[in-house]
């Protein structure tokens, strides 16, 4: 009933599939998966709703930093909402918080779910076997060792016909924690719900960094790098 309410509230944009929001800040029609929901908070705050889950009235917002922060600046918000809202200055950067927040947390069930693989030697055989989907890199590694695992897992998925998902956008001491281990530099993944579901909240993250919201959709993770 909920999902069934904020689909009624949220404008659709006239002309164009159901499936597509309106950017408030933009007026570009766009998949929702290039776009953040925000909604007010019972205290007339703006707050993201990055899992499109949150009751009431929702504002969507090109998925990239500049667009968020530009929507705060020009007071998008109160006059999608038809209400008085505050936007937190800072809203941009929290909803960047919040996706990495989420990236790493995805990457700790996969973790957990035995679909990760640590390690410059393991990762390398990992990449030469085929197994591997996505491969992991800490964007403060020595560039050395990053750029060798990067030529080799383009090679491999490129002679298999896949897409080289490669996501540098998370520091060594980010990976460590949300793995649990010591000095995490690089790490690749194997097929599975939970690896699949990193490597798009990686890009997710990627693209809010990098203003890629109109180029890329979800199921183009050919480069994460920030």
């Amino acid at each position: 009933m909920a999902d069934r309410r904020r689909q009624l509230d949220d404008a659709e944009p006239a002309g164009h599939s159901s499936s597509q929001r309106l950017c408030a800040a933009t007026r570009e029609a766009l998949d929702p998966a290039l776009l953040i929901r925000f909604v007010a908070d019972p205290d007339g705050g703006v707050v993201p709703d990055l899992a499109r889950r949150l009751p009431g009235r929702g504002v969507w917002v090109k998925a990239d930093k500049a667009t968020v922060a530009q929507a705060v600046r020009n007071n998008v918000f109160a006059r999608s909402l038809k209400r008085s809202v505050k936007a937190d200055p800072a809203l941009a950067e929290r909803v960047e918080h919040l996706l990495e927040k989420r990236a790493l947390e995805a990457l700790a069930l996969a973790n957990k779910a035995g679909l990760v693989t640590t390690g410059f030697q393991q990762v390398d055989e990992l990449i030469a076997s085929g197994a591997a989907i996505g491969l992991v890199q800490a964007g403060d590694a020595a560039e050395g060792g990053r750029e060798k695992l990067a030529r080799k897992f383009a090679a491999v998925a490129r002679a298999a016909g896949r897409e080289a998902a490669v996501v540098t956008s998370l520091s060594t001491e980010q990976l460590s924690l949300a793995m649990g281990r010591s000095n995490v530099v690089h790490a690749a993944l194997i097929k599975g719900g939970a690896a699949e579901r990193f490597m798009e909240e990686a890009e997710r993250l990627s693209r809010y960094r990098l203003g890629t919201a109109t180029s890329r959709g979800p199921e183009n993770a050919q480069d994460l790098e920030v």
